[in-house]
């Protein structure tokens, strides 16, 4: 079995989406505030975090699309382990609409079939070509509606990108969000590394959320796993 990490690293001050909270991550205890507290006989050093249920590499919730919408913590994990396949849309330009001609295309390319209750991972090389400068929170491509409807028709549960958003900044990313909710799936925002699964065949992806009682959304360790002893 081969396993590749499609996360981004977590470190203070990672970028995060405009207008959300920065990540935080400091030290909480040293060892040697530990070690003192115990008298001298161990030191035990613990760190802390603060962040949006947004924050890095991420899955949103049904509640982050609309207010009645199912929260993180009810989300089915048999969604969040299902046979995946990866597209190359290296080829869009920065800022445009991905299409249904275009993922039409891409899948044809990839030799592989949509997976009925799977997922789809948009590779752009936005995340390659930009992070972590400016860039990376402004000039992503990403689906517009119909691409969406398209994803959704061909039976997945999601959809994941390698950047912050999943259609382009502004009104189309706003239309894909409320569509997702209309549609009855969700998306997968801030991967990376999804060059690595390009011409590799469909594989397994394993995205699992934290259990956040009430989320919107939740930081997920994403990975694809192919079996070779199948």
């Amino acid at each position: 079995m081969r396993i590749v990490d499609l996360s981004r690293e977590l470190y203070h001050r990672t970028p995060s989406y405009p207008g959300q909270p920065p990540i935080i991550h400091g030290i909480w205890k040293t060892h040697e505030e530990a070690k003192a507290e115990s008298g001298g006989v161990h030191g035990n050093s613990v760190m802390f975090f603060s962040m949006s249920d947004h924050g890095g590499t991420h899955i949103d919730a049904f509640k982050h699309f609309g207010v009645n919408g199912q929260p993180i913590n009810e989300y089915p994990l048999e969604n969040c382990i299902v046979p995946g396949i990866c597209l190359d849309l290296r080829h869009i330009a920065p800022k445009a609409e991905i299409t249904p001609q275009h993922l039409e295309e891409a899948v044809k390319k990839a030799g592989v079939p949509v997976p009925k209750k799977g997922t789809v991972l948009l590779c752009t090389g936005h995340h390659e070509r930009t992070f972590p400068r400016k860039e990376y929170s402004t000039d992503n491509s990403g689906v517009n509606v119909a691409a969406t409807e398209w994803l959704a028709k061909q039976g997945v549960v999601h959809f994941g990108i390698d950047s912050m958003r999943p259609g382009p900044e502004g009104m189309v990313n706003t239309l894909v969000h409320k569509a997702c909710l209309e549609l009855d799936i969700t998306h997968m925002e801030s991967l990376c590394n999804l060059e690595a699964l390009l011409g590799q065949g469909a594989f397994t992806f394993i995205g699992l959320p934290m259990k956040w009682r009430g989320g919107t959304g939740s930081p997920i360790r994403a990975v694809a796993v192919f079996d070779f002893g199948k």
